[in-house]
């Protein structure tokens, strides 16, 4: 794979990467943003409910004042009960009121943030006639205009879309209060009057019938208070100035100071019970002012000032005059935790899934560059293997030419040369053969080992005998110090000399002329270490990491004659580990390398 072709793979999953993670922080701040709302009307509905409660109590309390005067009160107190229980519905009436809005809203919200443009269509009758009648769709136009406004530090474009009639005709009828939505689809031209569009329909912003009998019980409960409690008290009782001024002693508890009206303790209790009852389980700060003074404060945590984005607030006693009102607040400090730990299963999945993308991201590139390497390295190998099997090949082809002349078949001592030749290089093909096979064999796990007792001494002493050719060409000193008491092993004769072969072998072509090799076993731990070390180029750092990958061979400069595949160290590890030893290895640059391997002992 060309580079190009990487670095443009690498580009589009970076970019799909960041995408993904920008949709994930979009929906995560969305998410928040709604959570923020529904606790904020949750709260606010919390409170409402607490301040109705402190002013119904009271209102109960100076109804059991009342109860205990006189008989000729009762008929009063009926009207007074009246008025409480019309209140009280009015009060559910425009409970089920919010409610019905806050899901109204959160429909317009989502279908707000489903669609980039949703303009509300306000009028019924509008609708009926212009866009849902055949005959009058041709006389809608739109008018469509974009601009760039900024919010906070955030900017967005915001479009501003408008319907208009070319034609005045007579409204039809609306068949129902459903609220309509008008939404473009496709791509919208700038300054567009035709476009494709959608309607969508959510349930009325309010129920008409409802707000219908919440006016009429608002009415009806005017009509209860139209008559002063005095002129009634006075009817009843005969104008008898006591009971006139006994119920006016009552009344008198309306006027007393709001510190002597509010039980700190009932509310707090009511508060924290319809909070709960609304999923709200956190710490708050609570206060309760009149007009001018903080009559009780209660923090729960930290008394920092509120922010308005955490602060709550409602009336109490509203029905009193402006003088003798007060108002009840709520402060949430750790708001903002709160909503984030309602948050943490998908704050926790949307991690995963983006650690998991990146862990994909990240193994597929090394997987990229690791096979782009490994193809450049088998590349590597079949050019060496070519060249040393083309080597051997040609030379048993020179010598078997020469062997089909009769003036040198006729010479024995020639012919016997040209023979060795040929058998040389036979053997020399054969080597190179096996060594890749056994390779395959390794990699496939078909390599059959035998356990038998080797003797290490006697093995490395065998191999350097088996190479005293080779070391003798090269001008090589070898210096052997066969230490180790305990050197016999449960191993493969075959293979563990193949390992040692190896390794001399390296030391001999990585040497310049002459090359010094020092052969050492010893016991060490219940191991023995055989160590094959050499005064040759040596290797850095980077080098050292990879020289036990297949096909991977170090740069020799300008010595050209350095053959071989990159598989034996490769091999001597493999073979090393499948009798529980291991291989280390020390080098320096220009100083030599230094080959330990480590096999445990018999017994």
């Amino acid at each position: 794979m060309k580079h190009k072709s990487i670095a443009l793979i690498i580009g589009l999953m970076t970019v799909a990467l960041l995408g993904v993670m920008a949709m994930q922080y979009f929906f995560i701040r969305q998410s928040y943003v709604l959570k923020a709302q529904l606790f904020d009307e949750s709260v606010k509905a919390a409170l409402n409910a607490v301040a109705a409660k402190a002013e119904k109590r009271e209102v109960m309390q100076l109804a059991d004042a009342q109860r205990k005067n006189k008989e000729k009160l009762e008929r009063e107190q009926r009207r007074l009960e009246q008025q409480l229980r019309i209140k009280t519905e009015i009060e559910h009436l425009r409970e089920r009121q919010a409610q019905q809005y806050a899901a109204f809203k959160r429909q317009e919200e989502a279908l707000i943030a489903q669609y980039d443009i949703v303009l509300p269509i306000e009028s019924n009758e509008f609708y009926e006639t212009y866009l849902n009648d055949s005959r009058y769709k041709d006389l809608v136009k739109v008018n469509f205009q974009t601009n760039a406004t900024v919010n906070g530090v955030f900017q967005r474009n915001e479009n501003l879309i408008s319907l208009y009639a070319i034609q005045q005709v007579p409204l039809l009828k609306a068949k129902d209060d459903s609220m309509r939505y008008f939404i473009p689809v496709g791509p919208v031209a700038y300054n567009a009057e035709i476009l494709n569009y959608a309607i969508k329909t959510l349930p009325p912003r309010q129920d008409l019938k409802l707000k219908n009998e919440i006016l009429r019980k608002e009415r009806q409960l005017q009509l209860l208070e139209a008559t002063t409690l005095m002129d009634t008290i006075a009817i009843l009782s005969g104008k008898n100035p006591q009971l006139v001024e006994d119920f006016a002693a009552e009344i008198e508890l309306y006027k007393r100071p709001l510190s002597q009206r509010i039980d700190v303790g009932y509310i707090k209790s009511e508060l924290e019970k319809e909070l709960l009852s609304r999923d709200i389980n956190a710490a708050f700060n609570l206060e309760i002012k009149d007009k001018h003074t903080t009559l009780y404060t209660f923090a729960n945590l930290s008394g920092e000032a509120p922010s308005p984005e955490n602060l709550y607030t409602t009336e109490l006693f509203r029905a009193d005059n402006e003088s003798s009102s007060g108002r009840l607040s709520v402060y949430f400090p750790n708001k903002t935790n709160m909503l984030m730990g309602n948050m943490t299963v998908m704050l926790f999945s949307s991690a995963a899934l983006l650690l998991v993308l990146i862990g994909c991201f990240a193994y597929t590139i090394f997987t990229i560059l690791r096979q782009k390497k490994i193809s450049e390295m088998k590349t590597d190998f079949i050019n060496n293997m070519t060249h040393e099997f083309k080597t051997p090949v040609a030379t048993i082809m020179i010598a078997s030419e020469s062997l089909r002349d009769p003036e040198i078949a006729s010479d024995q001592t020639r012919a016997a040369r040209l023979a060795n030749i040929i058998y040389d290089e036979n053997v020399r093909l054969g080597d190179h053969i096996e060594r890749v096979l056994n390779i395959a064999r390794l990699e496939k796990g078909n390599l059959k080992l035998e356990r038998r007792d080797v003797d290490i001494n006697d093995l490395a002493q065998a191999v350097v005998d088996s190479m005293e050719l080779q070391l003798l060409k090269n001008g090589a000193n070898v210096h052997m110090q066969l230490d180790a008491e305990h050197a016999i092993v449960v191993g493969d004769e075959l293979h563990l000399s193949n390992v040692l072969f190896n390794l001399i072998d390296n030391a001999i072509k990585y040497s310049p002329e002459n090359p010094a090799i020092t052969i050492k076993t010893k016991n060490a731990n219940g191991h023995i270490h055989i160590t094959v070390a050499d005064k040759g180029i040596g290797m850095n750092r980077d080098q050292l990491s990879k020289i036990f990958d297949q096909f991977y061979r170090i740069p020799t400069g300008n010595r050209h004659d350095v053959k071989g595949f990159g598989l034996g160290l490769s091999y001597v590890s493999d073979i090393v580990k499948r009798f529980g030893g291991k291989v280390q290895v020390k080098s320096e640059k220009d100083k030599g390398t230094a080959f330990e391997i480590m096999l445990p002992c018999k017994g």
